[in-house]
């Protein structure tokens, strides 16, 4: 009887496999976070693209001689040479006067409103698989104001 009671207590104590169970319990978590990772890399990206195609849009806004139509197909062009090929919304070119002190000054000036969908390339499917909606994506949006300089007469 001692012998076979030994033998199952043996048993009871061994830890044969018990790296494997954990490592499989431990993988997709651990793959969800690196896919995470990457969407948001992805993410930040295109929303640095989209803040530098409104910086881009606004310089072209201050030059004379340039219209709203100029300062669009500026930042669809900036957007494209970026990588970001799905066609974004129009931007959307605002020319106002912003009063300046307390003397009634104002000056000109050019905002551009750039905007544009971003969708998660790994995170939507796992939010499907748990339940969220496929409507995971999100607008990026980036806006850039500025000073539209006048030349001074000789």
């Amino acid at each position: 009887m001692a012998p076979l009671t030994r033998s199952l207590r043996r048993i009871q104590l061994c830890e044969r496999g018990a790296e494997l169970i954990e490592f499989a319990v431990a993988l997709p978590i651990l793959m969800l976070l690196v896919a995470g990772i990457a969407d948001f890399a992805v993410l930040f990206q295109q929303y640095e693209v989209v803040t530098n195609a409104a910086r881009e849009g606004a310089r072209v806004g201050v030059l004379p001689g340039y219209q709203t139509a100029d300062i669009q197909a500026r930042v669809n062009a900036y957007l494209a040479a970026s990588g970001l090929k799905d066609p974004a919304p129009a931007p959307v070119v605002t020319y106002s006067t912003t009063p300046v002190g307390g003397a009634g000054l104002s000056i000109s000036v050019v905002r551009v409103v750039v905007q544009y969908p971003h969708k998660f390339i790994f995170l939507t499917p796992v939010a499907a698989l748990i339940g969220a909606g496929p409507h995971a994506d999100i607008m990026l949006a980036a806006a850039a104001t500025m000073r539209v300089e006048v030349a001074a007469a000789p």
